[in-house]
């Protein structure tokens, strides 16, 4: 079970690491647009990300209150990603709430620590 963690864990990273660069790729682009990295970024790291809750959720008492922020999160970006997927291009506003929600998602996963008593 360890070992499926690990691997859906190395999955969700994959995403966003997909997703962040499809965001910053276009970082000085005077258009941006909703590119197949962000599509499929977003989608691999959603999805993965639900697996490893279940795993978690096998293995011990998971926080639920940053799995629950997470998801949210990521479900957001996820139907941002996919609604506006099929235009040619999306707002300077969009974009970068886009970015930041990305880079705050994997701010909640690298500084959420459980508390320890």
């Amino acid at each position: 079970m360890e070992t499926l963690r690990l691997v859906l864990l190395f999955v969700h990273i994959l995403g966003y690491a997909a997703l962040l660069g499809g965001l910053l790729v276009q970082l000085r682009s005077e258009q941006k647009a909703v590119n197949s990295l962000m599509r499929d970024g977003s989608g691999t790291a959603f999805l993965a990300g639900l697996l490893l809750v279940g795993v978690l959720e096998a293995l011990g008492s998971p926080d639920h209150v940053k799995l629950g922020v997470k998801f949210a999160v990521g479900l957001v970006i996820l139907v941002l990603v996919m609604v506006n997927l099929r235009k040619p291009s999306i707002p300077q506003g969009l974009y970068y709430a886009l970015l930041a929600l990305t880079v705050a998602n994997i701010a909640v996963a690298v500084f959420w620590s459980p508390t320890h008593a």
